[in-house]
């Protein structure tokens, strides 16, 4: 009763939960489908979210199937597969790029090794690794930040202690460059996990949307500008047989060469055929 309800809203572009259980008191067709029964919006949301859901949809189509070759509707001689561009639910200009993520993190790694370097050859830090021309890792940069941390305790030791002055000026100078030191490599290890997070989000794509991450930005059929804005969305992968939907699937790449094969693998683990 709920996926009948849900799916009939959606043939009435009706998507919000509450829209949906209202048209449950005023429609008359959704009232007949729902034989009277009245769930409220929760439940509704509930039911959509719910992963069982995804099952229910998957064994409906393989009863459709049958059916349809029972009745004689469709045959098994051939399927016929056909891919569109389906806008995500994101914001357009919330776009994360590969490049602009690994031009990014050259740079960190660059100045990061740099000033690593520098703090070595000024024996403020000991050395922490043997190679100094590979990267610093999330580990490494950590390990800096501790030291780093370390050799400002020891300064305000040495401040609290000193009698002198001079002394005691010249000591606080070092601790505020120190200080800016730390604040850099707090600096790196924040946006080096960043980097890292964002490149496990991205996997093989080349961007992704900051509010949907599965989100890929492509180009859309829809091109009113003219332009040829990106936008985040999906490569929907629709199987048909005498224009019956026998099956479907939503991909990340942008082209439909490289979603037949998981696509075919898909419909073959689904029917146990193709």
């Amino acid at each position: 009763m709920m996926l009948k309800i849900i799916l009939y809203a959606y043939t009435q572009s009706v998507f919000s939960g509450r829209r949906i259980e209202k048209l449950l008191h005023d429609s008359i067709r959704m009232m007949w489908l729902a034989q009277n029964q009245t769930p409220s919006y929760k439940t509704i949301n509930r039911f959509r979210v719910n992963p069982n859901t995804d099952a229910l949809i998957e064994s409906l189509f393989i009863q459709f199937h049958s059916q349809c070759l029972k009745q004689n509707l469709i045959d098994n001689n051939s399927i016929f597969i056909d891919g569109t561009k389906v806008e995500a639910n994101a914001n357009r200009y919330t776009f994360v790029w590969k490049k602009s993520i690994q031009n990014h993190e050259s740079k960190l790694n660059e100045n990061s090794k740099a000033l690593y370097r520098d703090l070595v050859e000024e024996k403020i830090i000991p050395e922490i690794k043997e190679d100094g021309d590979s990267d610093l890792t999330i580990e490494e940069i950590d390990l800096i930040g501790s030291h780093l941390d370390k050799e400002i305790e020891d300064l305000n030791h040495s401040i609290e202690n000193e009698d002198c002055a001079q002394i005691r000026k010249q000591t606080r100078k070092k601790r505020t460059e120190i200080k800016k030191f730390k604040k850099k490599f707090d600096d790196y290890s924040e946006r080096k996990n960043k980097y890292e997070e964002q490149k496990s989000i991205l996997k093989d794509r080349n961007s992704f949307s900051k509010t949907d991450h599965d989100a890929t930005f492509m180009r859309m059929k829809e091109n009113h500008m003219k332009n040829g804005q990106l936008k985040p969305g999906y490569n929907l992968q629709i199987a048909t047989n005498s224009q019956f939907v026998l099956s479907y699937d939503l991909f990340q790449n942008p082209t439909d060469t490289r979603t037949l094969i998981p696509f075919l693998t898909m419909i073959q683990n689904t029917f146990g055929y193709l």
